[in-house]
């Protein structure tokens, strides 16, 4: 019984598709008024589709805006610190450097 009920239920549904369909085909509605609904809705959905890619370039524009300032920022950052580094290592050297004129005053003596 509930096989015929499924069967039942799965022809409904298929009627009320082939009737919708059949509806819309010999709707009183003139061709080019349907035309005209779908070429509105083509429009709007076109409209749609483009506020949201204007948004979302937008967004995009602003992170990559604030990507490059942090790179720029951080490139920044780098510089300052290799500058620091750098000085500490000919600091280094000059110690070394005075150490061994030291060393070698020393062996020629």
């Amino acid at each position: 019984m509930s096989n015929n009920a499924g069967n039942t239920l799965i022809a409904l549904i298929a009627g009320a598709a082939i009737g919708a369909g059949v509806g819309i085909l010999f709707a009183p509605a003139k061709g080019d008024k349907t035309r005209g609904k779908i070429k509105d809705g083509y429009k709007e959905a076109k409209k749609d589709l483009d506020l949201k890619y204007q948004g979302l370039s937008e967004d995009m524009k602003t992170k990559l805006k604030s990507a490059k300032l942090d790179l720029d920022s951080t490139y920044e950052d780098l510089l300052a610190n290799m500058s620091d580094k750098t000085e500490e290592v000919i600091s280094f050297l000059e110690i070394k450097l005075a150490d061994l004129k030291e060393q070698n005053a020393k062996l020629k003596k």
